[in-house]
C-alpha cells in the first residue's frame, strides 16, 4: 500500500501481485515497463521469477529493481544482479531514491512508445505511399486507355503499356520525341488548340479534345478523346501535361449503325403494324360473329408474337425450323400426342420465319377446326426438305372427316398461299378423301441451306415442363371463388386481366402497377390464392415482390412479354405465360396454379 501510494501518478497503471504465480498470470496478460519484486516471497521467490521472467520472449525486456530488508548478505545481491535485475533496493525503502528511478523507467517507455508510434507512422505513410505507386503504376500499364506525359517542350517523357497497345510504338521509340516526329497526329487536328490552351496557364482543368484523330505505328487512324491536364510550378510555369486517350473509333462506327437501327427498327415496327392492321381487316371480313373474330384475330396474333420471341432469342438473326414448329403447333391438348414432325435442321432467315408462322397456324388451326384433329382419331404428318435452295414443306392429314374441296376461298387459305408467295414458293392444297394434304415450296437464301438430317419423326406433344392442363370441370369451376393478386403496369393490359378473371368468378385484387404499390397489397390483402405478376414493373425487376409472394406461399405466374432469359434468375423455375395471350391461355395458367401436387408437374404456357 505504501508503495502504490508512493508511485501513483496521471498515465501511470499499476498491479499488484501476492505471489510469484500471480505475477506471472498478470505478465502473461499485460504490457509493463517496471517490475518491482521482493525477493522472499512464499512458494517463488523474486529470484526465481526474474529467471522466468528472463526466460521468456514476451517479459525478457522489462526492467527490474529487486526489494529485500536482508542488507548483510552481499551474494543475494549478485544474485540479483545475476538474475537480471537493473537495481537491488534495501528496506525501507528511500522514497527519493524509488521515485527517481522509476520516473527514469516511465519517461524512457513513455518516450520508447513515442518512437514506436513514430516508426510506425512512418512505416504506414511509406506503405501507402508504395501502395498508392504500384495502383498508379499498375493502372498506368492495365488501363485500356493510353497515358501519354509530356515535357513543355512536347516532347513525349511518358509512354504507358496503354499506349503501346493502342498506337504500336514502343516506350523507347516514343519517348524523347514530338508527336509530329512519329506522325502520330497531324497538324491541323484540334491538338493544336488544346497545346496553346494548357501552356498558357489554363492548368487544373479537364479538357476533352473530340475525334482529335490519331495514328498508329502501321499507318491506320484512330478516332480519339484526350482528357488532358497541366502540372506547374509553384511561378505558374508547366513542367508537364498529362493526357488520357480513349479510342472511340469503335464507338463511333456504332452511333452510326445505331443510326441505321433505329431507322430499320421504325420500318420494322410499321410493317409489323401494316401487318396486324391487314390481319384485323381481312379476319373481320371473313367471320361471322364477333366471337369468331376475336378467336381468330387472337390466334393469328399469338403465332406472329412466338415468332418474334424464337426470333428475338437470337436478336433477329433467325431461327431453326424445328423450333418454329414446335412453337406454331403447341395446341394445349392432347391433339400434339398425333401431330409428327420430320426433316433437317434449316435456318430460317427471320422475314422467312413470320410468314412460315402464320402458314403454320393456319395449317394448324384449320385441323383443330375442321380437320383431322377436330376428331378423336386424325393425325397430322409434317415433314420438310430442302433441294437447291428450296424448302418443300408437305402437310398430310387422315382419319379425319370426309373432305371435299371448298365452294369458296377462306382467309386462311388465302394466306397460306399468299404468305408462300411473298418468299418466291407456291402453296397447293389437295382435298383426297381421307384428309387434305398440302404442298409448300419457300426459297431459302444460302445461308439456310445448312442441313443435318434427323434420326426419325418427332412427337410434338410429352417435351418437359409442357404437360397439358387436364381437370374435368375445366379452368372455370376451378377458378370461381378464388382471390388472385394482379400485378401489371401496362393499364390496357390489367384492365384484360382483371376482366377475364372477373368473367368467371374470381375476386380480383389489384391491380399494382409498382413494386411498392404491389409490396402493399400483399401485406393488406390477407389471404391470396395465387397471383398474375408482371416481369418488368415500369423499368424495375419484380423479384422482389415474387420474394415476398414465394414467402407467403402463394403460387405466381410471370406475365411478361420478355423471354426466359430476362425475367428474375431465382424464379426460373416459375410458369410464365407470354404477352400476347389468349382468353383460354390465360385461364389455363391461373388454374395451374391451384391444381394440387401430383395433378401436373408444372405448366409453362
Amino acid at each position: 500500500m505504501a508503495l502504490e501510494a508512493l508511485l501513483r501518478r496521471d498515465g501511470l497503471e499499476l498491479f499488484k501481485a501476492r505471489s510469484g504465480p500471480e505475477a506471472l498470470e498478470l505478465l502473461l496478460g499485460h504490457d509493463f515497463t517496471l517490475a518491482l519484486l521482493d525477493v522472499q516471497m512464499p512458494g517463488m521467490d523474486g529470484f526465481e521469477l526474474a529467471e522466468l521472467m528472463r526466460g521468456t520472449e514476451r517479459t525478457r525486456r522489462i526492467p527490474i529493481i529487486f526489494l529485500t530488508a536482508v542488507a548483510t548478505d552481499e551474494r543475494r545481491r549478485f544474485k540479483g544482479y545475476e538474475a537480471g535485475a537493473v537495481d537491488y533496493l534495501f528496506k525501507p525503502v528511500d522514497p527519493q531514491m524509488l521515485l527517481t528511478k522509476a520516473a527514469i523507467f516511465f519517461d524512457l517507455e513513455r518516450q520508447r512508445r513515442a518512437l514506436a508510434r513514430q516508426r510506425d507512422e512512418l512505416q504506414a505513410a511509406a506503405e501507402k505511399l508504395t501502395e498508392a505507386l504500384a495502383r498508379i503504376q499498375a493502372h498506368a500499364d492495365n488501363s485500356p486507355l493510353a497515358i501519354v506525359e509530356f515535357d513543355p517542350e512536347f516532347r513525349v517523357i511518358g509512354w504507358s503499356n496503354g499506349a503501346v497497345r493502342m498506337f504500336g510504338w514502343s516506350t523507347a521509340e516514343a519517348v524523347g520525341r514530338k508527336p509530329a516526329d512519329l506522325r502520330w497526329i497531324q497538324e491541323d487536328d484540334a491538338f493544336a488548340p488544346l497545346v496553346a490552351n494548357i501552356l498558357d496557364g489554363n492548368r487544373g482543368q479537364l479538357r476533352t479534345v473530340h475525334l482529335c484523330r490519331n495514328y498508329r505505328k502501321d499507318g491506320t487512324a484512330l478516332e480519339c478523346e484526350w482528357y488532358s491536364s497541366a502540372l506547374v510550378d509553384p511561378k505558374g510555369r508547366p513542367v508537364s501535361v498529362n493526357a488520357q486517350i480513349q479510342d472511340v473509333t469503335e464507338r463511333r462506327r456504332a452511333e452510326e449503325t445505331q443510326g441505321l437501327l433505329i431507322g430499320e427498327l421504325n420500318h420494322r415496327v410499321k410493317n409489323t403494324l401494316a401487318t396486324v392492321q391487314a390481319i384485323a381487316t381481312q379476319t373481320l371480313r371473313h367471320s361471322g360473329d364477333p366471337s369468331e373474330f376475336a378467336d381468330n384475330f387472337s390466334g393469328r396474333i399469338q403465332a406472329l408474337a412466338r415468332a418474334h420471341s424464337l426470333l428475338s432469342d437470337t436478336t433477329w438473326a433467325g431461327t431453326d425450323l424445328a423450333k418454329l414448329v414446335q412453337e406454331q403447333l403447341r395446341f394445349g391438348s392432347s391433339d400434339e400426342a398425333r401431330v409428327l414432325a420430320n426433316g433437317p435442321a434449316v435456318h430460317l432467315e427471320p422475314q422467312l420465319a413470320l410468314h412460315l408462322a402464320l402458314i403454320l397456324h393456319e395449317l394448324g388451326t384449320n385441323a383443330r377446326k375442321y380437320g383431322a384433329l377436330s376428331t378423336t382419331q386424325g393425325q397430322v404428318a409434317l415433314s420438310w426438305s430442302v433441294d437447291d435452295g428450296v424448302l418443300h414443306l408437305t402437310w398430310t392429314e387422315c382419319g379425319g372427316p370426309a373432305v371435299r374441296a371448298p365452294s369458296r376461298r377462306g382467309f386462311g387459305s388465302n394466306l397460306i398461299e399468299q404468305s408462300a408467295k411473298a418468299e418466291d414458293g407456291i402453296a397447293r392444297a389437295s382435298y383426297r378423301a381421307d384428309g387434305i394434304e398440302w404442298d409448300i415450296t419457300l426459297s431459302l437464301s444460302p445461308s439456310s441451306s445448312n442441313n443435318v438430317p434427323q434420326s426419325g419423326p418427332q412427337l410434338l406433344a410429352g417435351r418437359p415442363g409442357l404437360q397439358p392442363l387436364r381437370h374435368a370441370d375445366g379452368p372455370h369451376q376451378k377458378l370461381k371463388g378464388r382471390r388472385f393478386l394482379v400485378v401489371e403496369d401496362e393499364p390496357l393490359v390489367a384492365m384484360v386481366l382483371v376482366d377475364m378473371l372477373a368473367d368467371v368468378g374470381v375476386e380480383v385484387t389489384g391491380p399494382a402497377s409498382t413494386v411498392e404499390q404491389a409490396l402493399q397489397m400483399i401485406e393488406e390483402a390477407g389471404k391470396l390464392d395465387a397471383a398474375l405478376l408482371d416481369g418488368n414493373l415500369r423499368g424495375h425487376s419484380s423479384e422482389e415482390v415474387a420474394a415476398a409472394l414465394t414467402r407467403r406461399n402463394v403460387p405466381f405466374v410471370f406475365v411478361s412479354g420478355y423471354g426466359a432469359g430476362d425475367l428474375p434468375r431465382a424464379f426460373g423455375a416459375a410458369a410464365t405465360l407470354v404477352k400476347p395471350f389468349t382468353h383460354d391461355r390465360l385461364l389455363e395458367a391461373a388454374a395451374g396454379l391451384l391444381l394440387r401436387q401430383g395433378d401436373v408437374i408444372r405448366l409453362r404456357v
